[in-house]
């Protein structure tokens, strides 16, 4: 028999088997029992300290003597970060009152603070409008000035009257098989000068369709098809040889405000330098390339080549016309043109408001020019109704010298902006003052934010204002302003301001 004090799992066994062979002897019941009372102890107070060491970890945690998820202190509440200032806009209203006329005395009164304001001077013009379309008040009316940007909401009504706006700008890539066994890969771009240089973007219209997408895409169609190795070309023929209106140089000569309507760009030919800014909003003026397709080109090279795929003439691709035919490899699409517009618009992109009348000329096929573009632009607005004495059209954005628009013309643009199914596109890209566009830092009251649409125009001696605002009391008002040669710039532009939000009491 084993000694079953050296272990006590071989005692119980000792035990049993003698308890097997026949009856205990009162020594081996004696040392049986002594060892079953030790182990319920043992077993007793193993269970014991447990209870005990547990119940004691968690009033330690609880009371943070050690590091755990447990605490009986009250807890803060964690310090929020100060909220931006934000505005309280005017409450929401149902459909316009188009029946409720301004009251003509104070829409005078108005119109006559402006024009005696501090620093206006003399060459200034103001209408206001009934809702429907009679005088309320002007000054100057006939008088045809120069726009500035203001212009481009003729550029727009135009457009977005006659164009698809739901359509979009398609970039793609072709493979041609040349004759002597090379591949050439064409970057062909039918007019989104809005490109990105990376992935596409679907939550902004800058960028929304990325050349850095177009290269994966075209990459994985080319494997499938067993090319490993391109040359590249770009196709940049859509909008012919001429592209500058003739005058748009003279105030334009370090390239900030205007680059050539071309078939593709990157972030509209603005050189950032690598800058961080949210593609759709931004107020600088980095300078403009002025080759934004062989820049495309460019920067579709270096993706392509990460991507995988051995580019040849990386360096340099060369310029070529796509043959006809042929069937895309691959593309991407741009944002729609409502959405394109509401940028231009917003942005007052002078580029994009020339390109809006080249397509809308290609559209009516008046030629591929910006005199066609021009041309396009009146005679839609002709076909509108919209009375056109005294306009001089020198370019599609109002950015060359020589233009002339009387605000009646501009007034009764806007007044298409507050009829149902016309073209909403012109009407939603209009700035909000206080909030979006070039009239983000043009609210001079607080109570009428929310309430104006409106289109700003800037040049050294020009500062204009169209749009249409919402009354307090309901109704709305329809209005434009021109002033040239102000005494006083600065006040000029705020002595606009305060008018535009007092037509709102009207």
């Amino acid at each position: 028999m084993r000694d079953a004090t050296t272990n006590p799992q071989d005692g119980d066994e000792d035990v049993r088997d003698g308890a097997s062979a026949g009856a205990l002897t009162a020594e081996q019941t004696r040392r049986w029992r002594r060892r079953r009372a030790r182990r319920v102890i043992l077993v007793a107070v193993a269970a014991l300290v447990s209870i005990a060491l547990a119940v004691g970890y968690v009033f330690a945690d609880g009371y943070d003597l050690v590091d755990g998820a447990l605490t009986f202190s009250p807890v803060a509440e964690q310090e929020r970060a100060a909220l931006r200032a934000s505005r309280k806009g005017a409450t929401l209203v149902a459909d316009a009152d188009l029946a409720r006329r301004i009251d003509a005395g104070k829409a005078v009164a108005a119109v006559d603070a402006l024009v005696h304001a501090k620093g206006v001077g003399d060459e200034v013009s103001v209408l206001v409008l009934q809702p429907d379309g009679t005088t309320a008040a002007a000054s100057g009316q006939g008088t045809a000035r120069e726009p500035a940007s203001t212009m481009k909401t003729l550029t727009a009504l135009a457009a977005a009257s006659t164009l698809d706006m739901g359509s979009t700008f398609t970039t793609s890539t072709y493979l041609v098989h040349e004759q002597d066994g090379a591949d050439t890969l064409i970057l062909k771009g039918d007019g989104d000068m809005l490109l990105g240089a990376g992935e596409s973007d679907q939550h902004h219209v800058n960028g929304r369709a990325g050349l850095g997408t177009l290269a994966e895409r075209t990459a994985a169609a080319l494997a499938k098809r067993g090319v490993t190795k391109v040359r590249l070309a770009w196709d940049d023929t859509m909008f012919g040889d001429d592209r500058y209106p003739d005058r748009i140089g003279e105030i334009d000569g370090d390239h900030l405000y205007y680059t050539p309507v071309s078939s593709m760009a990157v972030d509209g030919g603005r050189q950032r330098g690598g800058a961080s800014f949210d593609p759709d909003r931004f107020s600088d003026y980095p300078p403009l390339s002025q080759t934004t397709a062989a820049d495309a080109a460019d920067v579709f090279a270096t993706r392509l080549t990460e991507a995988g795929v051995d580019v040849t003439n990386a360096r340099q691709p060369q310029r070529m016309r796509t043959p006809d035919g042929r069937t895309p490899l691959a593309s991407v699409e741009s944002a729609p043109l409502s959405a394109v517009m509401r940028f231009m618009l917003q942005h007052s992109d002078n580029t994009l408001a020339e390109q809006f009348g080249r397509l809308l000329a290609l559209h009516m096929k008046t030629g591929n020019s910006p005199e066609a573009a021009v041309k396009a632009v009146r005679s839609r607005l002709e076909t509108l109704g919209v009375p056109l004495d005294g306009l001089v059209m020198a370019d599609c954005s109002g950015l060359s010298p020589g233009s002339r628009a009387t605000v009646t013309t501009l007034a009764d643009v806007q007044l298409r902006n507050i009829e149902v199914g016309v073209a909403p596109a012109a009407a939603e890209g209009l700035s909000v003052p206080g909030l979006v566009g070039t009239a983000a830092t043009r609210l001079a009251d607080a109570g009428a934010a929310g309430l104006m649409r409106v289109k700003t125009g800037s040049l050294g001696t020009v500062t204009s204002m169209t749009g249409n605002v919402s009354r307090e009391q309901g109704g709305v008002a329809v209005f434009a302003v021109i002033v040239n040669n102000p005494d006083d710039m600065a006040a000029a532009r705020e002595a606009i301001d305060v008018f535009i939000a007092a037509l709102t009491e009207l």
